[in-house]
C-alpha cells in the first residue's frame, strides 16, 4: 500500500488583527478643534450682531433720555457734554406718573388673572372634553382675531356704555380679555393635548371632580404654558394705545401707553421726557418678564409638539 506524503505548504502567520482589519469599519473621529475655529468665529460673529441689534434701540432710548433739552434728539452728539438726570424728576414730581403706574398695573393684572382664567378654563374643556361642536368652537375664537380695532372700536364702545363700563377699570378688562382669551386658549389647549390623559382618569379613581383634577393635577403641570398666556395678556394690556384712549376718560385712569401722549401736543413733542418715561415704564414689563422666564420657553415650545 502506497502512501503519498504531503507536500511541504508554505504557511505564513496570521498576520495582526489589529493591522489586516481595514480602517474603514471604524467610525472616524475629527479631531478636537479639527475645522471648528472657522464655526466658532462665525456663530460669535452672528450672536455679537444680533446682540447689538437687539439692545441698540434699549441703549439709544437711554442715552436720549438723559439730554435735557426737547430737541437734543436731532443733536445727539451734543448729550454727553450735558448728561442729566433731571427728566426722571419731572417725570416722576411734575407728571401723573404714579397715578399711570397704579392704572396699567391695575388693567394688566386684571386682564392677566382673568384672562389666564378663562383661557385655562375654555382649553382644557375642547382639549378634554367632546361636546358637540367642539371643533368650531375654536375656530370661532380665531375668527374674532380677524377684525381689526377700529372694526371693533364702535360695537365695543356701545357695548361698554349700556353697561355703562365707560371710564372703568372693569371695562377695559373685558376689552383686553377678548383680545387676550382666544390666543391664550388656543395655546393652552395645545397644551393640555400634550399632558397624558391617564392623570385625568387617575384624579377620577382618587374620586376627584373634573374641576378638582382640572386644579390640582393638571395646573401644576401646566405652569410653563400658564406662564406664556399669563406674559401675552399682561403686554397685551399694558401696551395698548387704542381701547384705552377711547374707553378711558379720566387723566387720572390713563395707561402708560395713553400717559406717553401727552408729552405729545399739535405744536410740540417733548421727547426728552417721552424716552424718561418710556425707560421707567420699562421697569415693570422687565420684572414681570423676570418672574416668568423660566417656564417662559417651556410653554412656548412645548405646545406645539401634539395637534
Amino acid at each position: 500500500m502506497s502512501t503519498t506524503t504531503p507536500t511541504n505548504v508554505k504557511t505564513t502567520a496570521p498576520a495582526d488583527s489589529s493591522s489586516a482589519r481595514p480602517s474603514a469599519g471604524r467610525p472616524r473621529t475629527r479631531r478636537r478643534g479639527e475645522n471648528s475655529l472657522g464655526g466658532t468665529l462665525a456663530s460669535h460673529g452672528i450672536l455679537i450682531v444680533a446682540s447689538l441689534v437687539a439692545l441698540f434701540p434699549i441703549a439709544w432710548l437711554l442715552f436720549l433720555s438723559l439730554g435735557p433739552d426737547k430737541d437734543d434728539y436731532l443733536h445727539p452728539g451734543r448729550i454727553f457734554g450735558k448728561m442729566t438726570l433731571a427728566n426722571y424728576s419731572h417725570v416722576l414730581q411734575e407728571t401723573q406718573f404714579f397715578d399711570w403706574l397704579v392704572s396699567t398695573l391695575v388693567v394688566s393684572l386684571g386682564t392677566t388673572v382673568l384672562g389666564v382664567l378663562i383661557a385655562a378654563t375654555t382649553g382644557y374643556a375642547v382639549s378634554r372634553m367632546r361636546f358637540p361642536g367642539y371643533r368650531k368652537f375654536m375656530w370661532v375664537l380665531l375668527v374674532t382675531q380677524m377684525f381689526p380695532v377700529a372694526v371693533l372700536m364702535v360695537p365695543m364702545y356701545e357695548i361698554l356704555s349700556e353697561l355703562r363700563l365707560i371710564d372703568s377699570y372693569l371695562g377695559l378688562i373685558l376689552v383686553y380679555c377678548s383680545t387676550a382669551v382666544p390666543y391664550c386658549a388656543w395655546l393652552l389647549k395645545g397644551y393640555f393635548d400634550t399632558i397624558p390623559f391617564e392623570i385625568d382618569e387617575a384624579g377620577r379613581v382618587d374620586g376627584l371632580s373634573p374641576f378638582g383634577t382640572f386644579a390640582r393635577l393638571i395646573l401644576p403641570l401646566a405652569k410653563p404654558g400658564l406662564a406664556v398666556a399669563a406674559f401675552y395678556s399682561f403686554i397685551t394690556a399694558f401696551g395698548e394705545v387704542a381701547f384705552a384712549s377711547t374707553f378711558m376718560l379720566s387723566d387720572t385712569k390713563y395707561t402708560f401707553a395713553v400717559g406717553l401722549q401727552s408729552f405729545v401736543s399739535e405744536h410740540d413733542a417733548q421727547r426728552n421726557l417721552m424716552a424718561a418715561t418710556a425707560v421707567l415704564v420699562a421697569i415693570p414689563v422687565s420684572a414681570f418678564f423676570y418672574l416668568v422666564q423660566r417656564n417662559l420657553v417651556t410653554g412656548l415650545t412645548a405646545g406645539g409638539t401634539k395637534g
